[in-house]
C-alpha cells in the first residue's frame, strides 16, 4: 500500500512538472509572438517614413529613388525574404544619411524636423525590436531543447522558433542625432 501512494505521488509530481513545462513554453511562444508583433510594427514604421522621405522631393533626386525602392521593397517582401529586404533598406538609409548633408537638406524643408525625428526614432527602436524577439525565440530554443520537452512533445505542433537576423547598423547622421 505504501509503494502504491510513493508512485502516485511520482506521478502526481511528474504530471505537475510535465504541465508546468508544457505551460512555460506556452507563454515563451506567446511571447515570441508579441514580440514579432511589435517587431513588425517598428520595421512598417520604418518602411513607411523612409518611403514617405522618397517621395517628398526633399532628398537628391538619386537619393530618393534608391530610398523609395528599398522601403517599397521592404514593406512588399515576403515572410522569407523579409530580412534581406529589411536589411537592404538599412543599407539603403545609411547610404542616404551617413553624410550629414542629406540630414540638413531634410531638416530645413517644411516638416522636415518632425520627419528626421520620427526616422531617427523608428531606425532606434528597430534594433530594440529585434533584440526582444531574438531573447525571446532562445528562451524558447533553451526550453524546447530539453529531452523531456521532446520526448513527451510538449512543444505541440509549434514550429520551431527563428530568430530575425538582419543588419539594423543605424547611419551615422542619425545616430549622431539619436545620441544628442
Amino acid at each position: 500500500m505504501t509503494t502504491l501512494i510513493w508512485v502516485v505521488v511520482a506521478l502526481v509530481v511528474i504530471g505537475v512538472y510535465l504541465s508546468w513545462t508544457a505551460g512555460r513554453l506556452d507563454r515563451l511562444h506567446a511571447r515570441i509572438d508579441a514580440a514579432r508583433a511589435a517587431l513588425d510594427a517598428q520595421l512598417l514604421r520604418r518602411a513607411s517614413v523612409a518611403q514617405e522621405l522618397g517621395t517628398s522631393g526633399v532628398l537628391d533626386p538619386a537619393a530618393s529613388i534608391v530610398l523609395y525602392q528599398a522601403a517599397h521593397e521592404a514593406r512588399q517582401a515576403e515572410e522569407d525574404q523579409r530580412e534581406v529586404a529589411e536589411s537592404a533598406l538599412s543599407q539603403a538609409l545609411r547610404a542616404v544619411f551617413d553624410e550629414a548633408e542629406q540630414a540638413d537638406a531634410v531638416r530645413e524643408a517644411p516638416g522636415g524636423e518632425q520627419t528626421l525625428t520620427e526616422l531617427t526614432a523608428a531606425v532606434r527602436r528597430v534594433p530594440m525590436a529585434r533584440r526582444f524577439h531574438n531573447d525571446a525565440v532562445r528562451a524558447a530554443r533553451a526550453v524546447r531543447r530539453h529531452r523531456v520537452v521532446r520526448w513527451f512533445r510538449l512543444a505541440g505542433h509549434a514550429p520551431f522558433p527563428m530568430a530575425f537576423e538582419m543588419d539594423d547598423e543605424a547611419p551615422a547622421a542619425l545616430g549622431e542625432r539619436a545620441a544628442a
